[in-house]
């Protein structure tokens, strides 16, 4: 087990989630940034959010992940020094810190995640980094070491990230550009088509997630917006079966993209597979009807992780606490060998 103070956190584009072994406690806050005047901070994770579409001009809202990837590196910074501070209780001790990091993206890229540790001044003594999908599989209670053949597939905010692991590595992976966002925006879209109606991003997440219980309900959901026509708010009721129907297309990518990874896994792998399933997770990944048609689209059961959001922060915090899989975290040249 990791001594003392230790950090292990997972950049999501709409939440981060950071676990702390000294406190034994995982903090998920949306990874948003609120910036009066181009240089203060005026508010930063959840309460930036509540902000969101509401702001002055003079506030710039912003989430400083895009695609998966750091976008904005100042303001990632300040977030993880604020978030870590915070949980810290206000003063700052030397810590190791473990990072996930997507594995479809360049080293570039992936050294960028390294760097935000090294240059947020968090008093990092060691940094190493995880292959989020190797932390998914450990949060989904998968004994990723010893297990072969393990189809992860992760729908988050603005990615979904397909991966085939094996013996603790990674045999395939591939991250393409379709998540909640992309949801949302579909869902607004339909709104606007069907109703003449222009709904916020946060409504749109709002019906998102509560389709599953307005379904069993067999109600609409009730949303307000602007009318194009007449320029005025009003309030709906938007059927469910538009919402559902509107998600399709990005579902049917998905699944694609899954069918693609299988198509190039080893057969023996394969095998494996087929035994095991597919284990879906990500935030976005609790959406209506989806689990159904990846089942249906590629004939494997689908096991639905039980919380979806942390699942790379829970493997995470395996990491530090068994040393058995400290073997799949690795440094980056520099600190941390």
């Amino acid at each position: 087990m990791v001594q003392g103070n230790a950090f292990g956190i997972d950049l999501g584009t709409s939440n981060i989630k950071i676990y702390s072994l000294a406190g034994d406690s995982i903090m998920i806050e949306k990874n948003m940034i609120a910036i009066a005047n181009k240089k203060d901070v005026f508010a930063y994770g959840d309460s930036a959010y509540d902000m969101y579409e509401k702001a002055p001009s003079n506030i710039q809202i912003s989430y400083p992940l895009c695609n998966g990837v750091i976008a904005d590196i100042n303001n990632m910074e300040k977030l993880v020094k604020y978030f870590i501070t915070d949980m810290q209780g206000g003063s700052l001790k030397p810590a190791e810190f473990y990072i996930a990091v997507p594995t479809d993206i360049t080293e570039v890229e992936k050294r960028a995640f390294y760097d935000l540790i090294k240059d947020a001044n968090v008093k990092a003594k060691k940094i190493m980094v995880v292959e989020k999908a190797v932390a998914d599989g450990l949060g989904l209670d998968v004994d990723v070491k010893n297990s072969q053949g393990v189809l992860v597939v992760n729908v988050g905010y603005d990615t979904t990230e397909v991966s085939i692991l094996s013996l603790g590595g990674i045999v395939l992976s591939r991250l393409i550009k379709t998540g909640g966002l992309k949801f949302d925006e579909a869902i607004r879209q339909a709104v606007r088509k069907e109703f003449n109606l222009l709904i916020g991003q946060k409504t749109a997440e709002m019906i998102k997630k509560s389709i599953v219980s307005l379904e069993k309900e067999g109600k609409g959901a009730v949303v307000y917006g602007r009318d194009i026509v007449t320029g005025l708010p009003v309030e709906r009721e938007i059927p469910t079966d538009l919402v559902v129907n509107s998600l399709e297309e990005h579902f049917n990518t998905i699944i694609d993209s899954i069918k693609v990874i299988l198509e190039r896994t080893p057969p023996e792998l394969g095998a494996d597979i087929f035994r095991n399933g597919i284990y879906l997770t990500g935030g976005a990944s609790q959406i209506s009807h989806l689990a159904g048609l990846i089942q249906k689209g590629t004939g494997l059961k689908v096991n639905c992780a039980q919380h979806p959001v942390e699942s790379v922060v829970l493997g995470l915090s395996r990491i530090l606490k068994n040393d058995s899989y400290k073997s799949v975290a690795y440094a980056i040249e520099g600190m941390g060998k």
